[in-house]
Order: C-alpha cells, then structure tokens, then sequence
C-alpha cells in the first residue's frame, strides 16, 4: 500500500475493513451470470478516495455509525454504477487498465448492471435510516445525469469555455466528493456549520481531482490505460487546452480545436494540440488554478477540530494534488 494512504486512513483503519466487508456483501447475489458481473465490478475497488472521506468526517465528530458505513457504501455503489454507465456511453473498453464491464461482457448487461448498483445504492441510503440521505443521493444521482449530459451537449457546442468546464466537474466529481464529507458529517450527527464546511472541502477537493485527472491526459500512461490525448479523442477539451486556446492568437489552432469537438481529428493532429497546450503553459495554468481550490479547501478545514483527522485530511488534499495515476 502507498506509505501515504497508509497514514491518511490511520485514524479509520478498523473502520475501513468494516467498510469494505459491507461493500463486498452488496455485490454478491446468488444469480450466477449477475453474480460474476457484480464479482467483476467489485474486483476494481482502487484506493478508496471516496470512503476514506466519508470516514474521515465521520469520525470528526465521534464514533463512525453504522449510518456512516452504509453512506459510504451508497457513494461507492453510485460512483461505480455512473462509471458502468460512463463506459457504455463512451464507448470505452478499458478502464483504469482493466477492460470495462461492457467490453467483457456486452453494452446491455454493463446498463442493466449499472442500474443494479443504482438501486443497491438507494437500498443502502434508506438503510441509514435518514431521510435526508436518501433526499442527498438522490439528488446527486440526478447531478451526475445533468454533468453527463451537459458534457455531451458541450462537445458538439463549438464555443471554447472555462466556464462550460467548470460547470460539467461541477456537476460530476465535485458533486460526488462533495457529497461524500456532507454525508461523513450528517450521518455522524454533525452540526450545520461543520456540515457546510465538509460539503465545500468536499467540493473543492473534487474539483483539485479532477484537474489532476485531465492534466494526466497530456502524458502517455499504459498503467491506467490512457493514452495522450484520450479525452480530445472523445471530443473533450479541457482546461490545459482551453487556456492555451483562449491565451494565443494562433488562427490554425481554432479550427483544429473545433475539429477535435466534432471528434474529427487525426492522431497527428491531437499530437499538435497535446503539444500546442504544453508550449503555451496550459499545464502550468491547470495547476496554478488546482492551488487556489487547495487552498481553500485548507480554509474549509479550520471548522475541523481533532488533529488527527485534520492531518489526514492535509494529507488526503497532497495525495490528490500530488498523485501520479
């Protein structure tokens, strides 16, 4: 395990293993064909970012609950069943270096799967027995269909916009981080004030792991299975790109960014823009605006008030920021 995972999840390492035999239980059924399909899924559980969060709130403020546990599940089922989906709608066959659901079995189980782990991530919030979890999951399910959508809508838009941007991560992983501290926090019982700090951590913690995420798009990476320039293969410009575009007077990039967005590109032509960003300082700017949301993520955490949870959360911040697949 990574040396600074380890200290980040010190604090809730017994709460975890609960966690995760939970987790494992919802993806058992005795249906054989389901069964291995659910076993599939289950076998990519990765470094359980979003967990660790709820956990970490939850523990904040006292003992983590079984409300708490049950929430934590709930996100992860949502999470992976919107991914299931994500691959369908992509057309994708391979995710974080392993071939996808709909790609190892086929496009209709990899939906009807999807949609599973979408009910058993409503089961789990009516189990916490707080309706304003189930009111929250709801809610987010409804968000990450919107950002889902919105996404498709602005590729075929040919207008280049940091805002458009920000409002599609806005509504897809921010959204979900940012649901998983406010459950951390209610489930546990939290005051609002510190309900509302965990919810904007969350948000701007999101928004730190998703710059991170597309600025790995620019760099050739076979462990995650991504090549450079996959998401302009998609038709998805982001915020590298949309600086340098924005930031020079270069008329031959224009059309080349608009052919990207219609998914018309070349190889060589995606190599050019990959290229292009990279001398006009996109990177440099992604991660310049990915410190200003760290640091007000770090503001969040003056509402926190144990120091072991706070430390991990710091931690939890620099892992994101720093992280290298």
């Amino acid at each position: 395990m990574n040396t600074a995972l380890e200290q980040i999840r010190k604090p809730i390492e017994a709460d975890l293993a609960r966690y995760r035999e939970m987790f494992v239980s919802t993806l058992q059924h005795s249906d054989e064909y389901l069964g291995s399909a659910l076993a599939y899924v289950g076998k990519r559980q990765g470094k359980m970012m979003r967990p660790i969060l709820v956990l970490l709130v939850a523990r904040e403020v006292g003992q983590v609950s079984e409300a708490s546990l049950r929430a934590a599940v709930t996100l992860e089922l949502l999470h992976t069943a919107s991914l299931v989906h994500d691959d369908v709608v992509d057309e994708s066959n391979r995710r974080r270096g392993q071939a996808s659901v709909n790609a190892v079995f086929d496009n209709k189980v990899a939906v009807l799967v999807g949609d599973y782990l979408l009910s058993s991530s409503l089961h789990q919030a009516a189990l916490t027995g707080s309706l304003r979890c189930v009111e929250l999951i709801a809610e987010l399910g409804r968000t990450l269909s919107e950002g889902e959508v919105f996404q498709l809508a602005n590729i075929r838009n040919e207008a280049l916009s940091e805002e458009a941007y920000f409002r599609i991560i806005r509504g897809k992983t921010a959204a979900l981080f940012s649901a998983c501290a406010e459950l951390g926090a209610i489930t546990a019982g939290a005051d609002e004030a510190l309900v509302q700090a965990a919810r904007s951590f969350g948000e701007n913690v999101g928004i730190c792991f998703q710059i991170r995420d597309d600025i790995f798009d620019y760099y050739e990476d076979a462990r995650i299975g991504k090549p450079t320039g996959n998401d302009m293969r998609e038709g998805k410009l982001t915020l590298p790109a949309l600086y340098a575009l924005g930031r020079s007077g270069d008329a031959a990039m224009q059309p080349l960014a608009r052919k990207v967005k219609a998914c018309e590109a070349t190889d060589e032509e995606i190599a050019r823009l990959v290229a292009f960003t990279k001398a006009q300082g996109g990177i440099e700017y992604a991660r310049s605006v990915m410190s200003r949301y760290k640091d007000a993520a770090t503001r969040d955490l003056e509402a926190f008030s144990a120091p072991d949870i706070i430390q991990s959360l710091q931690d939890y911040l620099a892992f994101v920021i720093g992280r290298e697949i």
